[in-house]
């Protein structure tokens, strides 16, 4: 192919990739969006292995790459989501080292000149560190939502400063690279291994309440590193498509942060987590709560005119998705009005609740957002919360609480709420919630798919 027939087919498969984005931005055209990444990027690979020489070594590891891939997506669980694309942005991270590494080693093979110009060096320290930061932060990710690692903060006196110092030192050995007359590989190698060992120390600190705002932060930073990378190669593609995930991730971690009242900045710099992860369960005080049983729930919401369903992590470790579906099938039979309403941090990644309910295929026209749900909840007969806690929790209205000014849904507002959970333990944020404890609310135990199925009975 010539070179303007190259850039056509790269800008092609760019525009397939901001309408993919732009059909992932809705549930509704979620699986359109999908098919026009797919077509943007084999149009991407297709034009690739026109330029190279190399396209049988290409083929083959595409060929098993792929195999890898649509083996380990048939068997992940959708509870386990979250850590398999932690696992995948660890690889974009660690990919964009190995190319860094090989340009630096062979310049000429990349169309590079030797020794390397200082722009070229300049593009390849930035790929590497954060590329190598995006790998070792995006792996203890995958261990903490796996439940490989503890979820708790990791912390220690002084944290803060001895990032700030492995980030100057590596910043350092960075212009000692950029400055140096030939390959200093010496250089290189330590400022890649700081920055490893800097993306580990800055992913420690978050607990488990927080991981949908590092994914989404991790999603940003591999596309960044891959932007790098594109400069370095001079390939338009790569720079856009880098750019694109990058751009899109950190909206998203603003979005996320705003949901959950935390500073962006201090997301950045991974500085956020601990305060909520190791707040007290529990006051000491004993409260007093009201149970039920399944049927109890079933009667409630038979006679209601209208219910909110709140969808949390519980229901999707249950995979209780199409129970309740066949919940929400009976209760509309009945002529009772429901709808399901969404946090933006619902579960254990931006989005997670949207895709289980449209698995169970539940019309879209009855999942809304929280702000277009909110002012609702106070004209509701029945919330029912299954598997939620803190997105619940009326505490982030009361000043002083680890979680004050976190938006929430505002179920403590309907005229009568049940919530369904396995025990009456604490969120990932370790508070306790004074939603269980009203007059206003019925607890029921169990597992949330064996619960919702006995309602169904019951209805």
């Amino acid at each position: 192919m010539s070179a303007n027939s190259v850039a056509l087919a790269y800008l092609i498969a760019s525009v397939f990739f901001i309408l993919a984005l732009k059909g992932l931005s809705s549930p509704v055209t979620a699986r359109r969006g999908n098919l026009f990444g797919m077509v943007g990027m084999a149009i991407a690979v297709v034009t690739t292995l026109t330029i190279t020489k190399n396209w049988a070594l290409i083929v083959g590891c595409i060929a098993l790459g792929g195999a890898i891939g649509a083996v380990v997506a048939r068997r992940v669980q959708m509870t386990a989501m979250p850590e398999l694309v932690a696992f995948m942005h660890s690889l974009v991270g660690l990919a964009a080292v190995f190319i860094a590494i090989a340009a630096v080693n062979n310049p000429a093979s990349f169309g590079l000149p030797a020794p390397l110009p200082m722009g070229s060096k300049l593009e390849l320290f930035l790929g590497t560190f954060i590329g190598a930061m995006t790998w070792s932060g995006s792996v203890i990710a995958f261990l903490k939502l796996s439940g490989r690692m503890s979820g708790a903060p990791i912390t220690f006196g002084g944290q803060h400063m001895v990032n700030l110092a492995l980030a100057i030192v590596m910043v350092g050995f960075g212009l000692w690279f950029f400055f140096s007359e030939t390959t200093n590989w010496t250089a290189f190698a330590t400022m890649s291994a700081i920055a490893f060992i800097l993306g580990f120390l800055i992913i420690i600190p978050i607990g488990g309440a927080d991981m949908p705002v590092v994914i989404s932060m991790l999603n940003s930073y591999s596309g960044w590193a891959a932007a790098g990378i594109g400069f370095s190669l001079g390939n338009p593609m790569l720079i856009i498509a880098g750019s694109l995930v990058g751009s899109s991730g950190a909206i998203l971690s603003y979005i996320m942060c705003k949901a959950m009242n935390r500073p962006f900045l201090s997301v950045i710099l991974g500085g956020f987590g601990g305060e909520t992860g190791t707040a007290a369960a529990s006051d000491g005080t004993q409260k007093t709560y009201r149970s039920g049983s399944a049927e109890d729930a079933s009667f409630m919401m038979g006679n209601a005119d209208s219910v909110i369903i709140v969808p949390g992590y519980g229901l999707a470790v249950a995979r209780a998705q199409h129970s309740v579906k066949e919940l929400a099938e009976k209760l509309h039979e009945k002529g009772v009005n429901v709808r399901f309403a969404i946090h933006p941090v619902a579960g254990r990644m931006p989005g997670h609740m949207n895709v289980l309910l449209a698995e169970a295929e539940i019309p879209y026209e009855q999942v809304l957002e929280m702000d277009e749900i909110n002012s609702d909840f106070s004209n509701t007969d029945v919330v029912l919360v299954l598997g939620a806690n803190d997105v619940v929790n009326p505490a982030a209205n009361v000043p002083g609480s680890p979680i004050y000014g976190m938006p929430i849904l505002d179920a403590h507002k309907a005229r009568t709420v049940m919530v369904v959970k396995r025990s009456m333990a604490a969120g990932y944020a370790g508070l306790d919630n004074d939603l269980f404890y009203m007059d206003k609310t019925m607890m029921v135990f169990g597992d949330a798919k064996k619960v919702v199925e006995d309602m169904v009975k019951a209805l």
